[in-house]
């Protein structure tokens, strides 16, 4: 077996784990503290919208160009007196656009780009677009977002409970609060791509919380019958038995979007690649570090509120005080079994670890069974 392998297994077992709940207000701050610079971005710089959202004129000239993109990007913006982005195209053309211009704008640009690229005019194509069109694409964008989350709050709240699916809103919110910031702070243009991308990364940090929710939700079965474990220590049980296959699933969907990012758009100059591309790299990143820092931390955090949780945690530390006054560990003075329940109760599943080492302790007694 890999070391990596290896070491998931003891993960999943619980021979090792790292402590994610006791550090919990670490992760919170690093947390608030990425999520204020993205927002001090985004209100300091804003958002470079795409021609799809403002209107304007797209211009391609024909394959092989000899004109670099500096040249043309100057050229264009002296025509139109805005701001130009120039792409060169795989087959040598160029791509321009130019943001606020109308019909009229259009012909005299076209006209001009012509004369300072040595190329017949008939030979530009100019294709505009009207602001509406963005407008349309960017309602419908909010109007999905908002469906897809209060869908995922029910959905949250029925399968588990209104706990889990307001932390997961919350990681939900904290992912694109920070994508959007990287956007602003990094200047890329935003596209319709980008708001593809950006409903996209939503499904994949959904999807490494449940799974982790999922694991809580078994293990935290009749919690409230057994003196051993309190909710936090069980939730944290939960994030290292799926931290292997969080990190295994995110690597694996970071290394192509990184090679469009870095590759495709910054070493080939396939710069249409970047708008996409950007927004699931980022989201991608923070989508796993919200659901393993942010949104069990958070559920632990609220379920330990309740009374019954509270009341369970004086329970628990109280049964180890006891334990360490006679001079045993908690492990000996908790043998019984994961839970300490009746002989007709079922235990939960607190880690396969626990069966084996309680048969194994000399007690005499079976797993899960009290005398």
């Amino acid at each position: 077996m890999s070391k990596l392998g290896n070491l998931g297994a003891r993960l999943h077992h619980g021979e090792v784990g790292y402590d994610f709940v006791k550090n919990r207000k670490i992760w919170y701050g690093i947390s608030i503290l990425i999520t204020i610079t993205a927002i001090v971005g985004l209100a300091v710089r804003g958002l470079h919208m795409g021609i799809e959202f403002q209107g304007g004129a797209v211009f391609t000239t024909p394959k092989n160009m000899s004109a670099s993109v500096s040249q043309a990007e100057e050229y264009a913006e002296e025509a139109s007196g805005h701001d130009a982005i120039v792409q060169k195209l795989g087959d040598g053309s160029l791509r321009i656009q130019i943001a606020g211009t109308d019909t009229a704008q259009s012909d005299q640009i076209k006209e001009s780009l012509s004369e300072d690229l040595k190329v017949d005019a008939e030979r530009i194509n100019a294709d505009l677009v009207g602001p509406s069109w963005g407008d349309q694409i960017a309602n419908k964008a909010w109007q999905g977002l908002g469906i897809f989350l209060v869908l995922v709050v029910i959905y949250l709240a029925i399968a588990f409970e209104w706990r889990m699916a307001l932390a997961a809103f919350v990681a939900l919110i904290h992912d694109i609060t920070i994508t959007v910031g990287i956007y602003a702070l990094v200047g890329f243009e935003v596209t319709p791509g980008t708001v593809i991308g950006l409903l996209t990364i939503l499904g994949y940090s959904l999807y490494d919380t449940v799974v982790v929710f999922d694991s809580l939700k078994e293990q935290t079965r009749d919690i409230t019958k057994q003196t051993r474990w309190t909710y936090s220590e069980i939730a944290n049980r939960s994030i290292n038995s799926t931290l292997v296959r969080s990190i295994n699933t995110t690597v694996v969907a970071l290394l192509p979007v990184g090679g469009l990012l870095f590759i495709g758009g910054g070493v080939l100059g396939a710069g249409m690649l970047n708008d996409i591309s950007l927004s699931l790299f980022v989201g991608l990143a923070a989508g796993a570090y919200s659901s393993i820092f942010i949104a069990t931390p958070l559920v632990a955090d609220l379920k330990e509120r309740e009374p019954q949780m509270k009341a369970l945690k004086k329970r628990v530390l109280a049964k180890r005080a006891q334990a360490a006054a006679k001079g045993e560990s908690p492990e000996e003075a908790t043998s019984d079994g994961p839970f300490d329940e009746p002989d007709d109760a079922t235990p939960a599943v607190v880690g396969p670890r626990d069966q084996p080492a309680s048969r194994t302790r000399g007690r005499g007694r079976p797993s899960g069974k009290r005398r």
